[in-house]
């Protein structure tokens, strides 16, 4: 393995990893009958549908296209006939847009897009396959790909994230020991977009076997494979960026603010097919854990598929579980329904038992600050989650609230079990909300005010009839 010297983030903590499904193989789950695809599965505009209720459509095929500069298409996860559009529950628990597909039970796929040399193609024909295939961040945020890979600063440094710090899941992992090939095209395909020559892969001491792996075909790629201490939230960009090359990035900055551009390696596996084999992003490697499940697994999903169904194919439950998370326990949320569908960004589905679930009654805080020691944006969240508690969020703004990463640390080591990570979500809002009425307001003020109409002349007044 290459010599490489890990800079030590600030903060974090040490959770239970609990990654009990790390020895299962990625498994295809079967085709089912219906699918429920959301017309929203990234942050931006949602998609602008190009297919009618009724129409029959391929596996693969667009079914609405991107509805602005950060946006994604989405695609159909098999053939059948589009239903109307309608409502469904997303993770949030909010009612979005989305498309019924009936399957045929053929699975007919479309036509793929032409292969693509991830080395030899041009910049501007990778890009845009990237945004054809409607590539998004696929380790949470689903921050559509193509706007990452089109940074208006100089970038020098691609880092892939390998890490997947967040207890429970092994999404990545499994992708990395199965698939790593594919990982590390898309990773070319990504560098020859940038034009950076510096790539890194970071990925945790406890996933030894995928640091063999992938640095197996390191020098084949040309990329340098970082092995790096455990510690959450590691898988975080900032902190990222900082262990693997020691750069930091400032106060409401971005990674390509110090020159650096970081992609999961899940996204970057939906790259190197999209470039390889012409397909587009309709489906992922989503991990079914917790203690109520039965066959703790990681199975190849397409996006429609309910919570329910995955589930049922990881054995079902033992017992009711006292609840369900999308994503993992430290910043995953809380689902409602088992009706919500598998969307690209859906890295894990995570049960917990009754056992495992306590219900805390928070206490005022007692200022001993291990909060502030644990973060690692080195914020001061028990100030922070005084001043939103008091919905002094001018306050919270002025203490730098909107550079907390929610990654749950101050609540995880809190005495008083404040709920902070949520007190301060709530301030960020607010804080939000207010930037964007202000930014409306400005963008009023400064357009460009209508001419006043001229008034129409008076009518002469009438001549006064002389006095007799």
């Amino acid at each position: 393995m290459s010599t490489f010297l890990q800079k030590f983030f600030y903060g974090g903590i040490h959770p239970d990893d609990r990654k009990v499904s790390k020895e299962s193989a990625i498994q295809e789950a079967p085709l089912f009958p219906t699918y429920t695809v959301p017309l929203s599965m990234h942050i931006g505009a949602p998609a602008k549908p190009v297919v009618k209720p009724g129409e029959t459509v391929l596996k693969g095929q667009l079914l609405a296209e991107a509805g602005g500069f950060v946006s994604a298409p989405i695609h159909s996860p098999t053939s059948g006939k589009v239903g109307p559009i309608a409502s469904c529950v997303g993770p949030m628990g909010n009612l979005i847009p989305c498309f019924t597909i009936t399957s045929d039970g053929n699975d007919t796929a479309a036509e793929p897009m032409p292969a693509l040399d991830p080395k030899e193609s041009s910049p501007a024909d990778l890009k845009k396959r990237v945004g054809d295939a409607g590539i998004v961040g696929m380790g949470g945020a689903s921050f559509p790909t193509l706007v990452k890979l089109s940074p208006n600063k100089p970038v020098d440094t691609l880092i892939l994230n390998g890490v997947e710090c967040e207890p429970g899941l092994t999404a990545d992992h499994r992708l990395m020991l199965e698939d790593p090939e594919t990982i590390l095209a898309g990773a070319t395909a990504c560098a020859t977009i940038l034009g950076v020559k510096n790539v890194y892969v970071g990925i945790e001491a406890n996933k030894p076997d995928a640091i063999a792996k992938m640095q197996s075909l390191a020098s084949k790629y040309g990329v340098q494979v970082c092995e790096l201490r455990v510690r959450y939230p590691q898988g975080a960009e900032k902190q990222l960026i900082y262990a693997v090359t020691g750069r930091k990035v400032p106060t409401g900055g971005l990674p390509m603010d110090v020159g650096c551009v970081v992609s999961n390696v899940g996204s970057c596996a939906a790259i190197g097919e999209a470039v390889l084999q012409g397909k587009p992003l309709y489906e992922r490697v989503t991990t079914v854990t917790g203690r109520p499940v039965v066959n703790p697994s990681n199975w190849r999903l397409r996006v429609g598929t309910t919570y329910g169904q995955a589930i049922a194919l990881a054995g079902g439950v033992s017992e009711d579980p006292a609840k369900i998370i999308s994503g993992g326990p430290m910043m995953g949320f809380t689902v409602y329904s088992l009706d919500v569908p598998i969307m690209k960004n859906t890295s894990g589905i995570l049960l917990l038992g009754p056992e495992e679930l306590h219900q805390f009654e928070y206490h005022p805080c007692i200022r001993c600050g291990r909060c502030n020691d644990h973060c690692p944006m080195q914020l001061m969240p028990a100030t922070l989650g005084t001043t939103a508690e008091n919905a002094r969020y001018d306050l919270a703004e002025a203490w730098n609230a909107t550079d907390c990463i929610e990654c749950g640390c101050c609540s995880y080591v809190c005495p008083s079990h404040r709920p902070l990570v949520q007190f301060i979500r709530r301030a960020k809002a607010d804080i939000m909300t207010r930037r964007r009425a202000a930014a409306a307001a400005a963008k009023a003020a400064a357009a460009p005010k209508p001419e006043p109409k001229p008034e129409a002349p008076k009518p002469a007044d009438a001549p006064k009839p002389e006095a007799k």
